[in-house]
Formats: C-alpha cells, sequence, structure tokens
C-alpha cells in the first residue's frame, strides 16, 4: 500500500491522518498538505505501517514547529530519539537535511 492521506477537523485542529507506507518520495506531498493547514495540527500516524529515515527527519521537524504526533509507533518514536541524540546534529539540521533531500527528489 502507498501512502494516503485523510483530512478532518473537529472545528479548532486539523487531523492529518496518514495511511500506509511513508517514504521519502512522498515527502513533497505530505509538506504540501501540512502546509496548507494552521495549528494546532496532528499527524495521526496510527494506519502507518513503514517509514524512511527522511520521514523520521521529517517528523521530527514537525515536531519542533509544534505539530502533534498522534499513535506515533514505539519503534519510530525510538528512530527519532536516536536521530535526534546524533552528535553535532539538531531539529534545525534535519529540517534542512530533509528540504534538500525531497529538492533532490524533485530534481
Amino acid at each position: 500500500m502507498t501512502m494516503k492521506i485523510e483530512t478532518t477537523s473537529d472545528g479548532e485542529r486539523v487531523v492529518l491522518r496518514l495511511i500506509g507506507r511513508i517514504e521519502s518520495i512522498y515527502l513533497n506531498e505530505l509538506q504540501s498538505e501540512v502546509r496548507k493547514h494552521r495549528l494546532p495540527l496532528v499527524l495521526d500516524l496510527d494506519q502507518v505501517t513503514l517509514v524512511d529515515m527522511w520521514v523520521v527527519r521529517f517528523l521530527i521537524a514537525c515536531e519542533a514547529e509544534g505539530i502533534e504526533l498522534a499513535h506515533c509507533a514505539p519503534y519510530i518514536r525510538a528512530w527519532m530519539n536516536k536521530d535526534r541524540g546524533r552528535e553535532g546534529d539538531s531539529a534545525e539540521d534535519s529540517v534542512i537535511d530533509v528540504k534538500c533531500h525531497v529538492r533532490q527528489q524533485c530534481a
């Protein structure tokens, strides 16, 4: 299954429910959906089956910007924590890495 995004709102916050395999080839689409909405924004990861390194870095950047990650699988959270702990790296570096990688995917 490829990535699918379902959008819901309760009037106070928007929830983007991510479904399936979330890989770097979908980051442009995902970033576009995130940019469409204002905070408070929630990414519901309950139905996510697989992520790659670039998506983990994107999720780190989302949290740093105040986006809530709901139902984040333990393996994703552990990977995020490990990536955050890389010596000399920061969430800002991860945002830059993700943006550069997405541009390369589009080029």
